[in-house]
């Protein structure tokens, strides 16, 4: 059996033009007219996001986790810490304002342990996951304005077993417990 190239460019689409079609706050809209691998022209149409990170923090025998409401599904989700990357700003020192901010707490050790695309079909996000050990609190969460969370710990079996149960169903977060659960039970 061959081995296949996964680095193999045979699907690129090369840019012809591109426009904004909208800017606000967070979301960068842009349309780009592309020529396809047979020759043919087409529109993408997809947002570009400046980044975020996720971070596996341990504490007390679990996993800190927050439950948050998101305005477009109308509905509170259980998620990891995780916030956008400033512009300028490094990976490690965004994963650690975020749990600062979001969390209170501190740590001691830091480790990048993958990345993940969360919207592949429309959007270039990237979040980079880090674990987060020798984890303590040092003071009370400083929220953003109108950024409102609670604060929860379950252990990793119980955090999977949400996740089997369709009550954690954020990407970031499951994509971040598959990297604890292979790291942890090693």
């Amino acid at each position: 059996m061959a081995t296949q190239d996964l680095t193999r460019d045979s699907l690129h689409e090369e840019t012809l033009a591109g426009e904004q079609v909208f800017r606000g706050r967070l979301l960068d809209v842009r349309r780009d007219r592309v020529r396809l691998p047979d020759g043919s022209e087409s529109t993408r149409e997809y947002v570009v996001h400046p980044g975020a990170v996720v971070v596996v923090a341990e504490v007390d025998g679990g996993l800190l986790f927050e439950r948050q409401f998101r305005y477009p599904l109308r509905r509170a989700f259980i998620e990891l810490p995780a916030g956008k990357i400033d512009p300028g700003e490094d990976i490690l020192v965004t994963a650690q304002r975020e749990l600062l901010e979001e969390t209170g707490h501190v740590a001691d050790d830091w480790q990048r342990v993958g990345v993940m695309h969360p919207c592949i079909g429309y959007s270039d996000e990237r979040i980079e996951i880090f674990f987060a050990r020798g984890v303590r609190k040092v003071g009370e969460p400083q929220f953003d304005h109108g950024e409102f969370l609670e604060l929860l710990t379950l252990p990793l079996d119980a955090a999977l077993a949400a996740v089997d149960r369709g009550e954690i169903t954020d990407a970031k977060t499951i994509a971040a417990l598959f990297h604890a659960d292979r790291r942890l039970r090693a």
